[in-house]
């Protein structure tokens, strides 16, 4: 009887790094910050700290190499930040996490049983502006609300929390990244000056048509 390869232990000194995209969630009382999957876990909350359980209800450990539980993450930042493409993760944040405990090796990652959250990236505002704070989402899971990042602007009215404070909740840095819509300042100024100078050659135009019209153009 030939016996089965056994595959090949990793033991790393310094915890694998990973990339996932994940919701925000504050816990009713307003003093627990917290996260939840996109996918399958998308119903069950985790901590900043935090080990994973079977989305199934299974007594086995995860991740099982039978199953597909456990957490998982990407090993590229970037592939990560290219899923916040797709429409249903237009408006997640973006965490970094140490992998911890034991894990599964895949080729974009890792399905894991432990993780620490080690940083934040809040998304885009729905308007396209980059987001100054967190305001309620208009979902969530038992005992926790959804957060989802906003300007000022589209914050009008509605319950915020700022970066600050989610982050003094998670023990973890909160950051907005980077609205694509938004021109660089080398490209914007000059788009103003141009539209300024549109703008007060019509007025100079109106002024002159009215002079005339009233009979009071020297011309």
């Amino acid at each position: 009887m030939i016996g089965r390869r056994r595959l090949p232990e990793e033991r790393p000194g310094v915890a694998p790094v990973g990339y996932k995209v994940a919701a925000l969630l504050v816990s009713v009382d307003g003093d627990r910050a917290g996260f939840a999957g996109v996918s399958i876990g998308r119903t069950q909350a985790y901590d900043v700290e935090a080990e994973a359980r079977c989305a199934y209800g299974r007594r086995h450990r995860a991740p099982a190499p039978r199953c597909d539980c456990g957490f998982y993450c990407l090993a590229s930042e970037a592939e990560a930040r290219g899923l916040m493409c797709v429409t249903e993760y237009r408006h997640a944040a973006l965490l970094r996490v140490d992998v911890l405990g034991s894990y599964i090796r895949y080729e974009r990652g890792f399905r894991y049983s432990r993780q620490r959250v080690t940083g934040v990236w809040v998304g885009a505002c729905r308007c396209g502006n980059p987001a100054e704070l967190l305001v309620d989402a208009g979902t969530g899971v038992v005992g926790r609300r959804g957060l989802v990042g906003s300007c000022t602007g589209c914050a009008v009215g509605r319950v915020g929390l700022s970066f600050g404070s989610y982050a003094r909740l998670a023990r973890v840095p909160v950051v907005a990244e980077a609205s694509p819509y938004v021109r660089g300042e080398d490209e914007l100024v000059p788009q103003l000056v141009a539209e300024v100078t549109l703008l007060q050659a019509r007025l100079d135009r109106c002024q002159e048509q009215l002079g005339r019209l009233l009979g009071t153009d020297p011309g």
